[in-house]
């Protein structure tokens, strides 16, 4: 049975955490971010023929971080001045320090991102994830991967959602396609990569995205 999200710090089954601020940016603010984000970043499809992903990503970091998963191994453009604002803002609103930036570009409906955790061993045992939501609203759905209890929701243009604790090690989250017309979503996704004491060659994603 689907659970509405609380407008506030939520604890999650098995050790996992939310925060959830639904008006993080100012209206205004907002808009002028996605407009600047939807026309400036150096957007890619990435994957491999025939499975593309549903969607568009860049790739924002420190200078020599680098991120891999479904087989695609991301370089980092360096930060704007704008990104990093809204990076320390949100650093603060979570308690947590970030050194990259995921950028998902959700077209129209058809454009999706599957089940997944954020789970690989270059974040650490529990990362602190940051998730910064900008246009249309999309369903967000988490799913316990024991129990199979979801949460599912909306977040609104400007919203911060920050997941914590354990929640990586025992939910899966995605954002399923839909039918319904919709507009563009774009989200932001800040995360800790740990460089110390990972060999990239060896590192293998644990969940695929697609």
């Amino acid at each position: 049975m689907a659970t509405e999200l609380p407008s506030k710090e939520f604890e999650l089954r098995d050790g996992g955490s939310l925060l959830y601020a639904p008006a993080f940016l100012p209206a205004a603010e907002a808009d002028a971010l996605f407009a600047l984000l939807r026309d400036t970043v150096p957007w890619n499809q990435e994957g491999r023929p025939p499975r593309m992903f549903p969607r568009l990503t860049a790739w924002y970091a420190n200078p020599g971080v680098t991120y891999s998963y479904s087989g695609v191994t991301h370089q980092a453009v360096p930060w704007t001045a704008e990104l990093l604002d809204v990076k320390h803002r949100a650093e603060t609103a979570a308690g947590a320090t970030w050194n990259s930036l995921l950028l998902n570009f959700y077209r129209h409906g058809k454009d999706s991102i599957g089940f997944h955790a954020d789970d690989e061993a270059e974040l650490g045992t529990n990362p602190v994830i940051g998730s910064i939501s900008l246009g249309a609203e999309r369903r967000f759905v988490m799913k316990h991967v024991a129990s199979g209890e979801k949460l599912e929701f909306t977040l609104p243009h400007g919203s911060l959602l920050v997941m914590g604790g354990t929640s990586q090690h025992h939910w899966r989250h995605g954002v399923p396609k839909t039918q319904k017309p919709v507009g563009p979503r774009i989200n932001l996704t800040f995360r800790r990569i740990l460089g110390a004491g990972f060999d990239e060659q060896e590192i293998r994603p644990r969940a695929c995205r697609d």
